[in-house]
């Protein structure tokens, strides 16, 4: 038989049915391809269970925010109609290895992408399953990567973004980011507008760094527990911040480093953390204030939710941010799945939310 690629995505299905269903759902999908009928109709949603938006009056909501656990077997499904490969990047920095995903399909125009920066003890597919990023990829039409950090550069396999050598522009571990994402972009329909980072806690930091460090290659970053970039410069001034102090001499080498904002982001950030301190977050966005004109500040809450406050704030340049302070969450991926760790069901939908920001701030000039 002809490897098409219809046989190659019934192969595909085949494969994903075994992890999600078991082996007699399988074994039904390879036997359709092997008589040649390809794959379940993309529509074909007969045994798939979707649920409505949580019934929340004062919750806004939007085509993003749907209940994670409800959407488990949605979410399983449609990551699996795109392809999750796994790819190497070499500088002179070292070499670190990507996950990437890219959805089902060829796309008419050139799509966005988000780099996506796991945290301590998380892998590439840990990340992508906890967070459903690829699942919101598939249906909205975007690449998603997800640079991996081996334990041979850190033994919880965190990014080294508290290390004078990991926070500067084309230096260390911001020059293999940055570089995965040029390639990405230069190997597939990028549109370069629309590159995005975002991280959770270590993760998040190095996002920080990285929108500070190229804001020519990022369109606006996503930080989630994390912390502002250049607020650390070595493990003990790093473990000081992360719990919500900075000595006098790291506040004054840090204010001597302030910028004025020139991306937007968007922070979240649980008031009930206990390894990274809520105060961390209203320090990723010093320098932007509360709008003057329209509502600054909401107070949001759902059935089944955890409360949280949404400050939307603007640089005196008009970079927009937005700050969610969710309450009495841990340190965890809000609205996130169970099949990945450090993930809050719970909680409002970061990634659906960071999305939504994302595609509503493309780079300006």
């Amino acid at each position: 038989m002809k490897l098409n690629e219809g046989f190659l995505n019934s192969i595909h299905e085949a494969m994903a049915l075994l992890r999600t269903r078991g082996p007699a759902e399988a074994t039904a999908a390879i036997q359709r391809a092997l008589r040649g009928e390809g794959t379940r109709a993309a529509n074909d949603t007969s045994d798939v269970t979707v649920s409505s938006p949580v019934d929340a009056p004062r919750y806004r909501t939007n085509r993003y925010d749907v209940p994670p656990r409800a959407t488990e077997r949605v979410r399983t499904d449609v990551e699996d109609r795109g392809h999750f490969s796994t790819h190497s990047y070499s500088n002179a920095a070292g070499r670190r290895q990507y996950r990437l995903y890219v959805p089902a399909g060829t796309a008419s125009t050139p799509m966005p992408l988000v780099v996506m920066l796991h945290g301590c003890t998380q892998d590439a597919d840990d990340f992508a399953a906890g967070t459903g990023m690829n699942a919101l990829a598939e249906r909205h039409r975007f690449l998603v990567a997800y640079p991996v950090q081996p334990k041979q550069a850190n033994p919880s396999k965190c990014w080294n973004w508290f290390r004078p050598g990991d926070q500067s522009r084309e230096r260390g571990e911001p020059s293999l980011i940055a570089g995965i994402t040029r390639e990405i972009i230069a190997m597939h329909n990028v549109d370069p507008a629309r590159a995005y980072v975002a991280g959770l806690s270590a993760g998040g930091a190095m996002a920080a760094v990285m929108i500070s460090e190229y804001p020519e290659l990022y369109a606006a970053a996503g930080i989630h527990s994390g912390l502002a970039a250049h607020c650390a410069h070595n493990l003990p001034s790093a473990l000081a911040a992360m719990k919500g102090g900075m000595h006098p001499a790291e506040a004054q080498r840090v204010q001597c480093r302030s910028l004025a904002p020139q991306r937007p982001m968007i922070v979240f950030h649980g008031d009930a953390d206990a390894t990274v301190h809520v105060s961390n977050a209203a320090r990723i966005v010093r320098g932007f204030e509360k709008q003057r004109d329209g509502v600054n500040e909401e107070r949001r809450s759902g059935k089944g939710r955890r409360d949280c406050t949404v400050e939307r704030l603007v640089s005196r340049a008009g970079v927009d941010a937005e700050l969610w302070t969710i309450h009495g969450a841990p340190h965890a991926w809000a609205g996130g799945s169970a099949r990945g760790s450090y993930t809050d069901a719970s909680g409002p939908d970061a990634s659906g939310e960071m999305l939504r920001f994302f595609l509503e701030h493309p780079r300006q000039p």
